[in-house]
């Protein structure tokens, strides 16, 4: 699946009462790939509206959250977790794959090796995940630097489609596309779960109910389009 388009999301009403429980599920997103492809960057920017040029190097595992609505009775806090790519701290991610219901595989487009790289990255994941219980995101980052483009969005697609994966190519600098890639994992996760493709469990915590008297499972002609999904942050315009 590829969107090339920036989009505006629309912000919950100032005078809506406000609802409880804040949120009714989790999700935990896992984020992969090369050192320096600007995953700290896209995380940064879709939890805090930040974006932070330089960034120090991620040392093991990070931990970012935010919460998103996907529809009127439906919001889900999304937990994302920030993965070092460097070789030596390849260890230390294995043991947080299992707990993982997205799995997001980022690789920089200006860089050619960043891409040859997400075979290895895509195999490892599907060695240490239930692939039945995990959503997978090809993401094509940095699509800001168009003028030293080394891999073509063809390629990215090719790639998401043979592995029977979603694709998309995002900036965190130009904020493009950051939103909609965690919100369709987000939704398709859902998704899932209305269908009974996925199921909360005692011993996983890819899906967990954060309520005592969780939302009751809406069918999929509630949930808006991707596009219209409705974020608690305001967005910035982009490109």
């Amino acid at each position: 699946m590829n969107d090339k388009s920036c989009s505006v999301s629309r912000t919950s009403s100032s005078s809506s009462p406000p609802k409880t429980p804040k949120y009714f599920y989790q999700f935990r997103f896992i984020v992969i790939g090369d050192s320096m492809v600007g995953k700290s960057s896209i995380i940064r920017q879709f939890t805090e509206g930040n974006f932070i040029d330089i960034a120090d190097t991620t040392v093991g595992v990070d931990f970012h959250a935010r919460i998103v609505e996907l529809s009127e009775e439906v919001k889900v806090k999304i937990q994302v977790w920030d993965t070092a790519g460097q070789e030596r701290f390849r260890s230390i991610t294995f043991s947080y794959y299992r707990d993982a219901v997205g799995c997001l595989i980022i690789y920089d487009i200006t860089k050619k090796d960043s891409f040859y790289n997400i075979t290895e990255w895509y195999k490892e994941a599907k060695e240490n995940v239930n692939e039945e219980e995990c959503v997978f995101m090809l993401i094509g980052h940095k699509i800001d630097k168009e003028s030293e483009r080394k891999v073509s969005t063809a390629e990215g697609e090719r790639f998401a489609d043979a592995h029977d994966m979603f694709f998309i190519e995002t900036s965190a600098k130009i904020l493009c596309n950051v939103e909609e890639a965690f919100n369709i994992v987000a939704k398709e996760v859902y998704k899932r779960l209305v269908r009974g493709q996925l199921e909360m469990k005692p011993d996983w915590d890819g899906i967990k109910t954060v309520s005592t008297q969780p939302a009751e499972l809406v069918g999929l002609d509630r949930i808006p389009s991707v596009d219209m999904l409705v974020e608690e942050r305001p967005n910035k315009k982009c490109c």
